[in-house]
């Protein structure tokens, strides 16, 4: 029997970047913890990081090039793909081709897709989907400290004495960091956690102080804060003084627009007792740590909120010290290696700056370059927007989804039905936006490829394959390497692998660099193959040594402008752009669930994530819903005026009034109308060109259906259905929410078409109530159950479906579980467990409430003990605590 093997590697999801273990056995099955020794997570895991290992099917996966939806051999596919962009550029300029990039790559293929598009095809348009989550930071960053050096790390979080979380719902984006701070607070009582946020989120469950302030309102939240510590004296002159510029400005700027808290207070819609408490705990307490992530950068003042905070800290010397600073959390695996490697377009690599002309000329002799881009190139809007007007001919994008991601998503799918030639890389076969690809390359995914990344806290960790390379999928690196040598580049893309790569990137990082700029990791670059597949977590700067870092930036107050000084923004408060109206009178804000990531093309393929959010939902105040008739659970019709989307209303006091919110997930292979960027705001940051995905202008009403129900079918392909429907996976079926307008004059033919995809061999039951309108009907096929439909006038008369759904794990149907099918209900009363609370061990809502009462409980630990919900990821203990105290308040 053959041992199974571990494999350390690092998480694909968010920028926490935890270590995982990843354990093959000989039947080649994944089991996966988390590493114990990694720094970024000790052995913690999210529910989404838990459940890695039931996403590595082959089933969707991309496993040959194609051209045009034929299957072609590899050298035909790179062949058209060189000739494409060798055409656009001979016909129009190098400015018509561009690359739209991901924070999916690794470093290695970020590193040599940036230098063949800025130093061989010699332009940058090249921008990556980072664009979207952290570009805000990077430009706030770099105004105020001279470089993209995020000054904090987690062990700070720890330090701390007061944490702020702004705009950020930790608990679900970044669940392992929450938990830190959670832990942290616990074993120190001294510690103060304050959330900022119009959103009451599951990270409130910590919270010492939540400010519930109006969308849009951080400058002059901060502002109001920078006054303040300089009327309490709570300033810090020396440092002011001897390692800042532009203070006088910035606090004449603080004090014109937020003159009192009065005037702040009613600005950002909280009390000004609230306000108060907030500055006061800020200006009293010397560690200070401001946790950041995309409530702040997705903007259109977006810079200057990150800014404004930064203020706050330099004016305090709250930086360069153990437990503060202002730290910008990331979103994605490798935002920051893509940081690194130049992959925005207004970057080159080793965070050197494209419009430094000395700059240009190091990297341009580094990399023996041809022909260097001599100007930004187009941010991600931009670069859509110049697709459609037809100035872009070539689009290659790799490893993102843009027709589901962006903004105005409607607008970037026409611009991509426009452009000449699209060209996809990515793992996966079927995506929105792989589906108006012209040549789809097949590229390795998590588990297969191999390479680095870097986390929010700046460690490069590896990412290594314990998976072979399904098909003829090549790695992105790979891929690109051959491309521009077909495009007469052999000398500077001739690598063998990813580690020879690397030794470039960090050489380059060091060349002709005294210590001017921030980002130098040049001891990595002598490590040989066999170091480079060992490699341990690397935080930088390294020091002298590759020895796992330890040096805290801007520790000697010293920063990376010329004359070593940070700089202070002076910042006018500007209301958010494309404001409410009386056709659009409330605030869309978009973002993520628990258990989802991006697109769904990965945590989609698991049963277990889509059971605590398995459909597209609007959250909305119960007094907005009053006002416009929307009962919990309804469809409704959220619109705007770049289009609109389907989903289902949730009533949460949770919510502020006058805003909405919905998550960014599903999209046209998950759900017909539920895209909320078809809806999005395309308007963005002017210096970061971050778009505002987190205030758009919607009206929404009820949608109007005849009758809704639910089909569980095994077939994977989507229901020829024109009216609303959703989907997700499940253990052995697919799971569907479908509506209609119209009533069909006869449900039975209906239903026969509608599962034409599923085949209608086999048996045939069904159900029909003239007199409540409700139909249902099944097929079996050998006994088996192979569908089953459900169909009522009101959602609420449809059955509960997890009962249903284990009848799919049945060989053959019994006669008495066919009687109860067509009835409608279960033959056991405790069959109806209700939603998912903890997806980590799949535990139900009934079953913890009925715990609880049977038990006693009083404490979530105790819920924890008994049923293991809790004890993982800790995502649900807000849900735990909030169904324990609903619980003992009923009973």
């Amino acid at each position: 029997m053959n041992t199974p093997v571990e494999t350390r590697t690092t998480c694909p999801y968010c920028g926490v970047g935890c270590g995982i273990i990843a354990t093959v056995d000989a039947a080649g099955d994944v089991t996966i913890r988390g590493d114990e020794e990694h720094p970024a997570n000790y052995g913690r895991l999210c529910s989404k990081g838990s459940a890695l290992g039931e996403t590595l099917g082959l089933d969707d996966r991309l496993l040959y090039p194609e051209i045009n939806g034929g299957r072609v051999q590899w050298d035909e596919a790179l062949d058209r793909t060189a000739a494409a962009i060798r055409a656009a550029i001979e016909r129009h300029g190098s400015d018509a081709v561009a690359f739209y990039v991901s924070g999916q790559l690794l470093t290695e293929d970020y590193y040599v897709a940036n230098k063949l598009m800025k130093g061989f095809i010699g332009c940058a348009n090249i921008d990556s989907n980072s664009r979207l989550c952290m570009s805000s930071a990077v430009a706030g960053y770099r105004r105020a400290l001279g470089a993209d050096t995020v000054p904090c790390d987690y062990a700070d979080l720890e330090q701390a004495e007061l944490v702020l979380l702004i705009g950020s719902n930790t608990a679900w984006c970044h669940p392992v960091v929450f938990q830190r701070i959670a832990a942290a607070r616990r074993a120190n009582p001294a510690m103060r956690v304050v959330v900022i946020d119009p959103r009451k989120t599951p990270t409130c469950d910590i919270a010492d102080l939540y400010l519930p302030v109006n969308p849009g309102t951080d400058v002059i939240l901060f502002n109001g804060l920078l006054h303040y510590l300089w009327q309490q004296d709570a300033i810090d002159q020396d440092f002011i003084d001897g390692h800042t510029r532009g203070w006088s400005a910035a606090i004449r700027v603080a004090q014109d627009s937020a003159p009192s808290l009065a005037v702040v207070a009613q600005s950002c819609g909280v009390s000004e007792t609230v306000l108060a408490e907030l500055y006061r705990m800020f200006a009293s307490t010397p560690l200070v740590i401001s946790l950041f992530s995309q409530g702040v950068n997705q903007s259109c003042a977006g810079t200057d909120k990150v800014n404004a905070i930064i203020n706050c800290h330099l004016a305090s010397g709250r930086i360069g010290k153990p437990g503060c600073g202002p730290f910008s959390i990331t979103g994605q695996p490798n935002a920051m290696g893509g940081r690194e490697t130049g992959a925005l377009a207004n970057q080159l690599a080793a965070h050197m700056d494209l419009e430094n002309p000395r700059h240009r000329d190091l990297v341009r002799r580094f990399w023996k370059a041809p022909v260097m881009a001599e100007r930004p190139g187009r941010m991600a809007l931009d670069l859509f927007r110049a697709v459609h007007k037809g100035d872009i001919k070539v689009l290659w994008i790799m490893a993102t989804n843009p027709v589901v991601s962006l903004p105005d998503a409607d607008y970037v799918r026409d611009a991509l039905k426009c452009c000449d030639t699209v060209i996809v890389s990515d793992c996966t076969r079927r995506t929105d936006t792989n589906n108006l690809a012209h040549i789809l390359l097949p590229a390795l995914t998590w588990g297969e490829k191999d390479g680095s990344v870097t986390n929010s806290e700046r460690r490069i960790s590896r990412q290594r394959p314990f998976l072979p390379a399904p098909g003829e999928a090549k790695p992105d690196w790979w891929i690109i390497c051959e491309v521009a040598k077909r495009l007469g580049f052999n000398q500077g893309f001739n690598f063998q692998s990813a580690a020879q790569i690397f030794r470039e990137h960090a050489l380059l990082s060091g060349y002709e660099n005294h210590g001017e700029r921030d980002f130098d990791i040049s001891p990595l670059a002598h490590a040989g193959d066999g170091d480079y597949h060992a490699m341990q977590p690397q935080q930088w700067p390294l020091g002298k040594d590759a020895n796992g870092g330890g040096v805290r930036p801007f520790s000697g107050g010293r920063f990376y402008f010329a004359d070593g000084k940070a700089r202070f923004a002076a910042l006018d408060f500007v209301a958010p752009c494309n404001g409410v109206t009386e056709d659009y009178p409330y605030i869309l804000n978009s973002g993520r669930v628990r258990d989802h990531w991006h697109t769904l093309t990965r945590t989609g393929k698991s049963p277990r994530l889509s059971r605590h959010r398995n459909e597209p939902y609007a959250e909305i105040h119960p007094s907005d819903a009053a006002r416009l008739n929307i009962r919990d659970g309804q469809l409704v019709r959220v619109q705007s005026r770049w289009g609109s989307t389907v989903a289902r209303s949730a009533i949460s006091t949770l919510q502020k009034e006058n805003c909405i919110f919905m998550p960014l997930h599903w999209n046209g292979e998950f759900s017909s109308a539920g895209h909320v960027n078809s809806v999005v705001n395309p308007v963005a940051d002017p210096l970061s060109g971050q778009p505002e995905s987190k205030h758009t202008p919607v009206r929404i009403r009820p949608m109007a259906t005849a009758w809704e129900g639910f089909l569980l079918t095994r077939s994977d392909s989507c229901i020829p259905w024109s009216g609303y429907w959703s989907r997700d996976r499940c253990d052995e079926h697919w799971h569907y929410h479908i509506a209609g307008s119209e009533v069909p004059g006869d449900w039975s033919a209906w239903a026969r078409e509608l599962l034409s995809a599923t085949g209608v061999d086999g048996n045939w039951l069904e159900y029909l109530d003239t007199g409540t309108g409700q139909y249902r009907a099944a097929r079996l096929a050998g006994g088996r159950l192979e569908s089953c439909l459900f169909v009522a006038p009101e959602r609420r008369l449809l059955p509960d479906i997890a009962w249903l759904q284990g009848l799919f794990n049945n060989d053959r149907l019994e006669k008495s579980e066919r009687t109860h099918l067509l009835a409608g209900r279960c033959a056991d009363s405790a069959g109806d467990q209700g939603a998912v609370v903890c997806s980590c061990f799949v535990v139900r809502q009934n079953t913890i409430i009925n715990s609880i009462i049977q038990n006693n409980i009083i404490d979530v630990k105790e819920v924890g003990r008994l049923l293991g919900a809790g004890t993982n990821c800790g995502s649900c203990i807000p849900e735990l605590r909030e169904l324990l105290q609903n619980t003992t308040l009923n009973n």
